[in-house]
């Protein structure tokens, strides 16, 4: 069976509920299944340790769940237009798999959430592209065939599943901004199934 590895980063919980959202997706094609993984926080004045096992969510990923991986969904909230730290310094640290090159051909997608409708979705999205170009992966959007994408007045774009969380962080996902990321988690899924990765 394949597997697609969810990895993201949340700090409010729209990325992760995202996360899980993409999974489903995953999972609806047959023979594929999701493995959701998180990273920790990350320091501000000095690198630290956090236990191995987060006390809630996910489990932290490491080198070995890229590895492992017929595919990749990539998510973090925005910050200024770009990822979140702690998910730049875990792909900062894949070093060793972009030499062996163990990602390359395999399909990547991203997901974001912003607090503001124009608060940089889709800079951030192109931002976590670029890493995942280095490593070969092959970049899978959301086509407009997801006609969501047609009449959002909230996330979406053709980029990667997206999410308008408020400046409170606190809105819900909305049917649309779910449907698209069930969407983009088949789709991920059924481009690992056909290369075989």
């Amino acid at each position: 069976m394949g597997e697609i590895l969810v990895l993201y980063y949340s700090r409010h919980g729209a990325t992760e509920q995202m996360a899980q959202h993409i999974a489903r997706g995953v999972e609806e094609v047959d023979g594929m299944q999701a493995r959701l993984r998180t990273v920790p926080a990350v320091s501000t004045v000095c690198e630290a340790a956090e236990d191995s096992i987060p006390t809630q969510g996910a489990p932290y990923a490491n080198i070995d769940d890229l590895r492992a991986c017929s595919g990749l969904a990539l998510g973090s909230p925005t910050r200024f237009g770009n990822m979140a730290a702690p998910l730049k310094y875990f792909i900062d640290s894949t070093s060793s798999a972009w030499l062996a090159g163990d990602l390359a051909g395999k399909p990547a997608a991203l997901f974001t959430s912003t607090s503001s409708l124009h608060g940089g979705q889709e800079t951030t999205l192109l931002s976590m592209m670029l890493p995942l170009l280095h490593h070969g992966m092959l970049i899978s959007g959301i086509p407009y065939s997801e006609t969501d994408l047609m009449h959002t007045d909230a996330g979406g774009t053709p980029y990667g599943a997206s999410h308008l969380a408020g400046v409170d962080s606190k809105k819900p996902l909305t049917d649309a901004e779910l449907r698209l990321c069930r969407a983009l988690g088949r789709r991920l899924a059924t481009l690992g199934m056909k290369l075989g990765t």
